[in-house]
């Protein structure tokens, strides 16, 4: 398998923990009797935001889905529609900052608006995920060449996403995973139980 493949994979299995954790604490939030800590889900989307959206997706766009477009001009379709989807989901970020926002000033008002615009965002990415993982790396692996890989996998030996294994140089990442861990409650992390209440 080449580099980048198992980078790709990795990350998508980092993404989808924290949309998990993000979707278990949107659902705890739900309860109006227990203020939740802002803090963690301002993390959770910081990274979300930081990482997907702005070291993974475009790598994706400029390098993978670029060579294998270029390869075979017949994946022209998938690949459009790979790139849409990225366009989409950042914009899908925004929605769950807004609704986060809202939530958050109005407490416990919006509890249900965040949970909706949580559910949202990882259903998309989730089958964002599964489309690249089931459709494009396959073909990846059967038409781009060695040159192509070599190309491909040093931009993606780059990323520096610590939730897969990568290391920020600044170390900015590693911190912001220390403090999703450290914020959020169990099972998600090793946070105090969310008791404060309005």
């Amino acid at each position: 398998m080449h580099k980048a493949i198992a980078v790709v994979r990795d990350e998508h299995r980092s993404i989808a923990a924290v949309l998990h954790g993000l979707k278990h604490l949107a659902s705890l939030a739900s309860g109006t009797s227990v203020r939740p800590d802002f803090a963690v889900f301002r993390a959770m989307l910081y990274y979300i935001d930081a990482f997907p959206e702005t070291q993974h997706h475009p790598k994706e766009d400029a390098f993978l889905f670029a060579s294998l477009e270029r390869r075979r001009p017949e994946t022209a379709e998938l690949v459009s529609a790979l790139r849409r989807e990225h366009v989409q989901g950042a914009e899908l970020v925004r929605d769950l900052e807004q609704a986060l926002l809202r939530f958050e000033t109005l407490w416990p008002e919006g509890a249900a608006a965040f949970a909706t615009a949580v559910d949202a965002y990882a259903e998309f990415h989730w089958r964002h995920m599964r489309r690249e993982e089931q459709e494009l790396l396959p073909l990846a692996e059967r038409y781009l060449t060695e040159a192509d890989w070599v190309e491909v996998d040093t931009a993606f030996a780059a990323n520096t996403d610590p939730l897969s294994g990568g290391a920020a140089e600044d170390g900015e990442f590693s911190r912001l995973f220390t403090r999703i861990v450290n914020l959020a409650p169990a099972p998600v992390g090793l946070g105090r139980p969310w008791t404060g209440t309005a």
